[in-house]
């Protein structure tokens, strides 16, 4: 997995990589053989959890950024490799307008064209009723549904207010939950906006509880331009769950200012046991000025492996 750091950024989005000339090897693609650097926590970190669910977002919100279109080949196989990884839960694509992201007009295409591990969760973004219809018809069983803790950022990122962008997820929880369909949700600028700078934590523990309200079986709190310090992270962390239930939270932070994995750690011993992560620390978000790429995945593993928490997941593989 460490490997593809240097294979995402360049090679994949270029569109260098092709399965069937076999240049996504294993030599590539697998982690160099570290070992973490213990096996037991380290004795002053009081109260951390025996595992952490590591959502994998690449595919989706890692890719969706990148200006030149990857295959829908190569969107399936980095699918496919990761999960093998031992990852239980990896994000897949967006059903949204290709229109505004072009990097995800295969999302049918890519959904139908991966192998599905029956132990791996394979969600899927959508915007609307629509974008749930296509989910729906090319498969999908879980979708993600998102917010925001800013009304400027909602309306640059969704063309809406944050009340009309309820409304408008109200019906796709509904007719979700009629068919079956499991739904996560995201609040982005958890910790502070592009335009309307710090966010106080009321306001993301309002649209948090709307959201759970609403159906959300979990949610990811992110921090979308990475300004998040950990006294922070953790206060914002801490308010959520104990409106929600701290079981029923993710943090998702974005490695600006290297305060990714610091971030993490301050929030762990709070009860929740769930973090976003993109493999190659691949992302960023186009109505975010500022915002750079997500946590590292293979940087979240290495530090928890260390810590003595499991993951599940082997970064050799």
């Amino acid at each position: 997995m460490r490997r593809f750091v240097l294979a995402s950024n360049v090679q994949l989005a270029a569109g260098k990589l092709t399965p069937s000339k076999g240049r996504f090897s294993q030599e590539l693609c697998s982690a160099r053989r570290y070992s973490s650097p213990a096996n037991a926590p380290v004795p002053f970190f009081k109260g951390l959890p025996s595992f952490v669910k590591i959502v994998e977002v690449g595919p989706r919100d890692g890719l969706q950024s990148e200006k030149q279109i990857v295959s829908t080949a190569n969107k399936v196989d980095l699918v496919n490799r990761l999960s093998k990884t031992g990852l239980r839960t990896v994000e897949t694509t967006a059903f949204v307008s290709s229109k505004w992201v072009p990097q995800m007009e295969d999302a049918a295409k890519v959904l139908g064209g991966i192998e599905r591990d029956p132990a791996v969760s394979y969600p899927v973004l959508v915007p609307n009723l629509e974008g749930l219809r296509r989910a729906i018809n090319a498969g999908a069983q879980e979708i993600s549904i998102f917010s925001a803790a800013s009304e400027t950022f909602s309306k640059k990122n969704t063309n809406c207010s944050i009340e009309d962008g309820f409304r408008r997820f109200a019906d796709v929880s509904v007719a979700a939950k009629e068919a079956g369909v499991k739904v996560r949700g995201y609040v982005s600028c958890v910790l502070g906006c592009p335009y309307e700078g710090n966010i106080p934590a009321s306001r993301v523990v309002e649209v948090v509880s709307r959201l759970h309200e609403m159906g959300c079986y979990e949610i990811s709190l992110g921090d979308t331009i990475g300004v998040g310090t950990p006294d922070k992270a953790r206060a914002m962390a801490a308010a959520v769950g104990g409106a929600i239930g701290a079981e029923r939270v993710a943090v998702h932070f974005h490695d600006t200012y290297g305060q990714g994995l610091a971030n993490v750690l301050a929030c762990l011993d709070l009860g929740g046991t769930i973090v976003d992560a993109a493999v190659a620390g691949l992302g960023g978000c186009p109505y975010a000025p500022g915002a750079s790429g997500n946590l590292a995945t293979e940087d979240l593993v290495y530090m928890l492996d260390g810590l003595g928490v499991e993951t599940g997941v082997d970064l050799n593989r």
